[in-house]
């Protein structure tokens, strides 16, 4: 039965109330949006700003759009009567049992803001959080979000991240590339030592300061171990690396360097 077929006494007193609702369905949808919008339209004007970074633009956009969200909820309460100063006696009154029921998620947005100003890591920053690595893809109020280099979606609590170990493999601009090579007992390790370092010293990305080191650093029980350090920029690691191990291999093999693996051997009956 629509509105004008009920008796004149049901429409005068429902009237109101379908027309709030409808009013309160209105500002709820134009919320939404406006949030989003705000949100997007923040986190681009931040971003743009040459001195701030992308972490900070991404949480900053969060928190008005949340904020929005809650301005929208307050309005609609108001349509139906119930005005802001009540609503904030209400919830003066239930603090116990909302602190309680939300200590995980007001944990999280603490430790949220505790990352913010802390900053030990940043969006497109390579870490590693309490065993759990990945790419930064988003930090805001609540979560951290990590892809990993398989990319699988990771979704961590802030709460957890910040009170995990934290492994930033992207702070600084350059990093250690740290090697081993095992030789035979009866081949020559200073030859050997001159091989790495002109294999080392031959690709570019490797940084002469601080130069390339090679040391003898353990007598193993089937091998004489070469340590390796090289310093590269922090994104030429892992190519560097695969580089060094497979072009290494191929000048010892040239060169009559050998590198001792396990042998099976048969016993005569």
């Amino acid at each position: 039965m629509s509105l004008m077929d009920m008796p004149m006494e049901y429409a005068g007193a429902y009237g109101p109330v379908v027309i709030n609702a409808v009013k309160a369905l209105v500002v709820l949808i134009i919320g939404w949006f406006l949030a989003g919008f705000l949100s997007s339209l923040v986190r681009k004007r931040v971003v743009s700003h040459p001195k701030i970074d992308d972490t900070i633009g991404n949480f900053v956009a969060s928190i008005v759009k949340w904020l929005v969200l809650l301005v929208t909820f307050i309005a609609v309460l108001q349509m139906f009567g119930i005005a802001a100063t009540s609503l904030v006696a209400v919830l003066g009154a239930a603090t116990l049992a909302i602190g309680l029921a939300l200590q995980g998620t007001l944990s999280d947005i603490a430790a949220g803001v505790m990352l913010i100003i802390f900053r030990p890591y940043k969006l497109g920053q390579f870490v590693d959080i309490g065993g759990t690595s990945g790419t930064v893809k988003d930090l805001n109020l609540f979560i951290t979000e990590l892809v990993t280099p398989d990319n699988v979606q990771i979704i961590m609590p802030n709460g957890k991240a910040w009170g995990s170990v934290v492994t930033n493999f992207s702070a600084h601009d350059t990093r250690r590339l740290d090697l081993t090579f095992g030789i035979d007992y009866g081949d020559d390790a200073d030859k050997a030592i001159q091989l790495i370092l002109e294999t080392a010293k031959a690709d570019s990305r490797v940084h002469s300061d601080p130069e390339p080191w090679v040391r003898v650093t353990n007598l193993g029980d089937s091998s004489v171990d070469l340590g390796v350090r090289l310093w590269c920029d922090a994104g030429d690691y892992w190519e560097l690396k695969f580089h060094m191990l497979k072009e290494v291999k191929a000048s010892f093999d040239k060169n009559g360097i050998n590198i001792p693996y396990p042998h099976i051997m048969s016993v005569p009956k």
